[in-house]
């Protein structure tokens, strides 16, 4: 069981395509599905790149999923130099008590995206 939340032609339909092509059942969430929340829950594996900070909440993670954030948002933080600070579109530090597996943003799937445009290009 698969939930993508984020429908966009770059990162959203394509993992979903690639989860299927592994046989994944997969639900494909957006802005204006109702109750995201529950189909969260459900999911073995969560793809977050809705493209909002800390859209998906901890408490929606199921216990022993695999997260993978996609998302990276600016949010203020005044103890920061700049004021900002980077998140992704799950709250890191609730879901990371109930994931068996989180990316952090930022080091997450950043540099995974650069490798594998560099390994592509050459």
């Amino acid at each position: 069981e698969a939930v993508v939340v984020g429908r966009s032609n770059i990162v959203g339909l394509p993992v979903a395509l690639m989860l299927m092509q592994e046989n994944a059942t997969v639900t494909i969430c957006h802005s204006r599905t109702k109750d995201i929340a529950e189909h969260v829950k459900q999911a073995d594996i969560v793809i977050a790149a809705i493209g909002k900070a800390e859209f998906i909440k901890g408490e929606w993670i199921k216990p022993g999923a695999v997260v993978i954030d996609v998302g990276i948002n600016s949010i203020p933080d005044d103890t920061k130099k700049t004021g900002q600070r980077l998140v992704g579109d799950v709250e890191f530090a609730a879901a990371k008590e109930r994931a068996d597996l989180i990316t952090p943003v930022p080091g997450g799937c950043g540099p995974m995206t650069i490798a594998m445009l560099i390994k592509n290009t050459l």
